[in-house]
């Protein structure tokens, strides 16, 4: 039997001026999106995208600030998260369709579907950002700006060059090997997500969906103590092993054991004005019914030889249009690729127009500091 429809979300859980809808027939997805100022016809658009472990309802904060200023913010479920459907969750499934260049399919199938040809800025934050990117990178056309949050980016993979006469260097030892090594053993957690047991150790935690959400935002944010960020020196295990542990993890535990030990105490949750209970509930019971092999996947993509190997078709192209990158000064994200950062500075985005690193923010920055990101945001769309 096929199952019925998901309905929208409900108008209650979002702010004024937000409507949440479906369109069918994007790749082969049926979409879930929110939108704000949609009421009028021939506004700039600003397509934002979410990441992980996220929804389009992340953009909550920033969808009312970007209407009023007379565009229209469109924020979807991408592939895998939430009401959106048509994609594959087994872990045995069409992962390839998680590929980046897919993605950027989607988004541009989305916006199309809308009857928009050009769009204003391409926002994306976490996993978010690299789709962003790589859809100004490949659609300079279409997206005529981009603004990167919390995962900077360090260019299209490279190809080995020159090696005709100087053939390149034989592969050193795996860094997971030497992660795994360490007096304290260590492992990655993207390739820890890319495990088959990953998806089973979020969803059927001891804890349950709604605390283990609820420990993961706490470790990744400005409220947890510990995140110090500075540049790493290089992809080594000694100093990616200088990272939180929901980065690099404990060699024999699971996410869920990981961010539990930092569960905050139900005074530190009653404290929390960034994401009270009440909105973390829409993003648990989301994920209570669809699991996370669908964002999972997403690094099951990222990390494949042949996935990196397609990108490398692009390998020494730059994003032309112009780019801002905003951060909470708290986040890893910023550090966690070493070289990225700079790069993206130096060579990557010859039109950047800043970097900022926002005070009182870790990961989730436009959730944490919504008022300073909403006013770095549209300075960057409406130039004084």
């Amino acid at each position: 039997m096929t199952p019925e429809p998901l309905p929208p979300l409900d108008p209650a859980l979002l702010p004024p001026g937000v409507r949440s809808r479906f369109v069918a027939g994007v790749n082969g997805l049926r979409m879930h999106l929110l939108e704000a100022g949609h009421e009028s016809t021939g506004r700039p658009v600003v397509l934002l995208l979410h990441g992980f472990p996220e929804l389009a309802y992340s953009w909550r904060k920033l969808m009312p600030a970007l209407a009023a200023a007379g565009y229209h913010a469109i924020a979807p479920d991408q592939r895998g998260y939430g009401r959106t459907t048509g994609w594959d969750d087994r872990y045995d499934g069409d992962v390839a369709s998680y590929r980046l260049l897919n993605l950027v399919r989607d988004a541009l199938g989305l916006v199309m579907a809308l009857g928009h040809r050009v769009v204003a800025a391409v926002v994306g934050h976490d996993f978010g950002a690299p789709v962003a990117a790589w859809c100004a990178l490949l659609r300079p056309d279409v997206f005529r700006s981009v603004v990167l949050m919390s995962a900077p980016f360090g260019g299209p993979p490279p190809l080995p060059f020159d090696t005709a006469k100087r053939p390149a260097a034989p592969p050193g030892p795996s860094v997971h090997d030497a992660l795994a090594a360490l007096p304290r053993p260590r492992k990655h957690y993207q390739w820890h997500y890319a495990t088959r047991e990953a998806n089973d150790d979020l969803w059927r935690c001891p804890q349950g969906v709604h605390d283990v959400l609820r420990a993961y935002y706490h470790h990744k944010s400005a409220d947890w103590p510990g995140n110090r960020p500075e540049p790493l020196r290089g992809w080594t295990a000694a100093e990616l092993a200088r990272m939180p542990t929901y980065y690099v993890m404990d060699l024999h535990q699971g996410m869920a054991a990981t961010v539990a030990a930092e569960m905050p105490t139900p005074a530190q949750i009653a404290a929390c004005r960034w994401l009270p209970d009440a909105e973390l509930r829409v993003y648990s019971a989301e994920y209570r019914r669809t699991g996370f092999q669908g964002g999972l996947n997403w690094y099951r993509c990222s990390i494949g030889e042949a996935h990196q190997a397609e990108l490398q078709i692009f390998a020494g192209r730059r994003i032309e249009v112009p780019a801002l990158y905003l951060a909470g000064r708290a986040d890893w994200g910023t550090f966690q690729r070493p070289g990225a950062f700079e790069a993206m500075q130096s060579r990557v985005c010859p039109q950047l127009r800043g970097c900022h690193l926002i005070d009182g923010a870790g990961h989730w920055v436009q959730q944490e500091q919504p008022e300073a990101v909403n006013r770095l945001l549209l300075d960057f769309l409406q130039p004084r």
